[in-house]
């Protein structure tokens, strides 16, 4: 066989190793890109690194499961258990988290640019570093949140639930706090020009305009 058909056969067959090591079974559901996991118990499974973008996660539970550095980009994972999970590093652009369980997640760093968060539970969830430019996170609850140095640009968090939160040296500019309760907040050092603060409830708040 000529060496170029050798190298392409040796390719092919490194793709396909690198697709079936993608392709993991959990709790009887496959974990890859495009699955549909709806309604499954997969507390505590262990998923760094994999990639499932564009999948099908409703109302599962993933609670204390490690997805750190996962790619979960435009995946739905609307009302699932992400309770105590870490997703720190993992991206999550344009996921659909709406109703969502995440109290006490670790998502420092991760990427949730876009992602929508409506009415999702983060509270004591650590958010530190996190890009959630123009995400959704109206009427979410945030109490006790991490969200130290993260870029909230344009963010929608009318509503939101962030008494107690930790925003300092967070990037706020063009986000929408309207109706939100950020009473006993931490913003210092936190940009917030042409920020939205219309209503809301700014008791004992450190740095709030």
């Amino acid at each position: 066989m000529p060496r170029i058909g050798i190298f392409i056969l040796l390719l092919a067959v490194l793709g396909s190793g690198i697709a079936q090591a993608q392709r993991i079974q959990v709790g009887g559901c496959e974990i890859r890109r495009g699955s549909l996991c709806t309604n499954k118990d997969l507390n505590g499974a262990q998923l760094p690194g994999v990639d499932i973008r564009n999948s099908q996660f409703t109302r599962t539970v993933l609670s204390e499961a490690n997805l750190s550095r996962a790619t979960l980009d435009e995946a739905n994972f609307s009302m699932a258990d992400l309770s105590g999970a870490d997703l720190s590093g993992a991206s999550l652009i344009r996921i659909n988290l709406r109703n969502a369980r995440l109290n006490g997640a670790n998502l420092a760093g991760a990427n949730l640019g876009n992602a929508i968060l409506q009415n999702a539970d983060l509270s004591s969830a650590d958010l530190t570093g996190a890009n959630l430019q123009e995400a959704d996170l109206s009427n979410a609850r945030l109490n006790g949140a991490r969200l130290d140095r993260a870029d909230l640009r344009r963010a929608n968090l009318r509503a939101a639930q962030l008494a107690d939160a930790r925003l300092r040296d967070a990037d706020l500019r063009g986000a929408n706090f309207s109706q939100a309760s950020l009473r006993k907040a931490d913003l210092t050092g936190a940009r917030h020009e042409r920020t939205l603060f219309n209503q809301a409830r700014i008791e004992g708040c450190i740095g709030c305009p």
